[in-house]
């Protein structure tokens, strides 16, 4: 009821006011609306024409507006609904993918991506099945489409990196690293997976800028040191580069920082020794391989000693620091194995007898020491003993080398070198008994007069 008032007394007022408005503008308007199209009306008629179509317009306006903004509602709603029925579908398949079944997993992420191919995380999910099932090509094209579709992806880009490392393409596998890190300079792991490529290519220059920035964005404790260690192993390898390439004094001042940083780093104090040796500095290089042998206890050192001391026809040098250092320890049975070694190569059979009893009564057993066992046994004339020794020793070689193995992979080598030939790795170059000598206990015993020292 109070409705209908307020309309009746609206439709008073509007009426009172057209009768006034009317009464003092009592003259015609005319309209043209072509050259030979007019209207004449009364101008209270006219006002109200306006009027009219004024709310006409407005209303219409407000309509439409209310009609679009329901339209957009309701299709938001129907996308909203789809998108979940994908993300469903999606993680159904994401489920299958991590159970292992492979042949579903496609299935339903096949069908997310039909039903929604703008989805990034369902390319990116079926390209890892495509990748287990060893479908490279199709993996990777999946992986430059959600690419497409996202560019700064990281999760993606990684992914499509990593794909071509693991197919090989590293130069490809580069690129992306290197646009990872040209959106984020920081990103750490962009810079360790674009370090090892170069690490793998021989690009110690590229790989240690790299490093250097590592670095900077690495905090104190284990990780840090790690990747301190990197740094020593990657400016000892341009150092070593520079030295085969005859810059020996450049290369010897890098090896001695490097030694100075890390007293642990093998290849660093064999290659200054190797410098100084091969700069006509042999009294620096045997103090190089013996502090190093002191410190390290690798056989690598006695091994280079060796070299330089034959080769010198000194091998009274080189007996006298052997013994020097058995008096130091006498439980140290890797030198006691070179030891046995060198006097059996100055047919000094006796006290390599002595030595080399001393490491098999210790229980060491490997094919070398047999070996060893069975030559001093022939030299003393002793044919059945050295018959069971040889009999024992699966194979002989002129040198009675003792060898390396990589404590990392397990490869095997006749020479030493600073970075295994393998598994890349630095400083795991070790001789293949070294673990069974370093855990066995020398048990004394009746010692053997050494040779020369009868007379006496």
């Amino acid at each position: 009821m109070i409705l209908i008032a307020l309309l009746v007394l609206a439709f008073i007022l509007f009426a009172v006011g057209f009768l006034y408005f009317w009464g003092i503008n009592p003259g015609d308007i005319t309209i043209f609306l072509t050259n030979d199209l007019s209207y004449t009306l009364p101008s209270a008629i006219m006002l109200v024409c306006v009027l009219l179509i004024g709310l006409l317009i407005g209303n219409g306006v407000h309509f439409l507006s209310a009609f679009l903004y329901s339209f957009r509602n309701w299709k938001g709603g129907r996308r909203l609904k789809q998108a979940e029925e994908v993300g469903l579908i999606y993680r159904r398949g994401v489920g299958r993918l991590l159970s292992g079944d492979l042949k579903q997993a496609r299935t339903l992420l096949k069908k997310a991506l039909d039903r929604d191919p703008q989805r990034v995380d369902s390319h990116l999910a079926l390209a890892s099945v495509a990748l287990q099932e060893g479908n490279i090509e199709e993996g990777i094209g999946l992986l430059q489409t959600a690419r497409k579709l996202d560019p700064k992806e990281l999760e993606v880009l990684f992914k499509l990196a990593t794909t071509y490392e693991e197919d090989g393409r590293r130069e490809e596998a580069m690129i992306i690293y290197k646009e990872l890190l040209a959106e984020d300079a920081d990103n750490r792991k962009a810079m360790r997976a674009l370090r090892d490529i170069q690490i793998d290519l021989g690009s110690w220059q590229d790989a240690l800028a790299l490093q250097r920035k590592l670095l900077k964005t690495s905090k104190s404790g284990p990780k840090a040191d790690v990747e301190k260690l990197i740094l020593r192993q990657l400016r000892y390898e341009i150092a070593r580069n520079e030295f085969e390439k005859g810059d020996r004094e450049q290369a010897i001042e890098v090896f001695r920082d490097i030694i100075k940083q890390d007293a642990q780093f093998t290849p660093a104090r064999v290659t200054l020794g190797d410098a100084y040796h091969q700069a006509g500095r042999d009294s620096d290089a045997v103090k190089v391989y013996q502090d190093g042998y002191k410190a390290l206890k690798r056989s690598v050192f006695l091994a280079r000693l060796e070299d330089l001391y034959i080769n010198a026809e000194d091998p009274a040098a080189l007996l006298a620091f052997y013994r020097s250092q058995m008096q130091v320890d006498s439980g140290d049975l890797l030198l006691k194995l070179y030891l046995g070694r060198l006097c059996l190569r100055l047919e000094m059979v006796d006290e390599a007898m002595s030595h080399l009893t001393d490491l098999e009564s210790s229980g060491i057993d490997f094919t070398k020491l047999h070996l060893l066992l069975a030559e001093a046994q022939r030299r003393r004339n002793n044919v059945e003993e050295a018959i069971v020794e040889y009999q024992k020793a699966l194979g002989i070689d002129g040198h009675l080398l003792l060898g390396f193995v990589c404590d990392a992979c397990g490869a095997r080598f006749t020479e030493w070198h600073s970075r295994c030939p393998e598994c890349k790795t630095w400083d795991t170059l070790v001789l293949p008994e070294r673990k069974q000598i370093q855990d066995a206990k020398l048990i004394e015993g009746p010692k053997m007069i050494p040779h020369g020292a009868r007379e006496a």
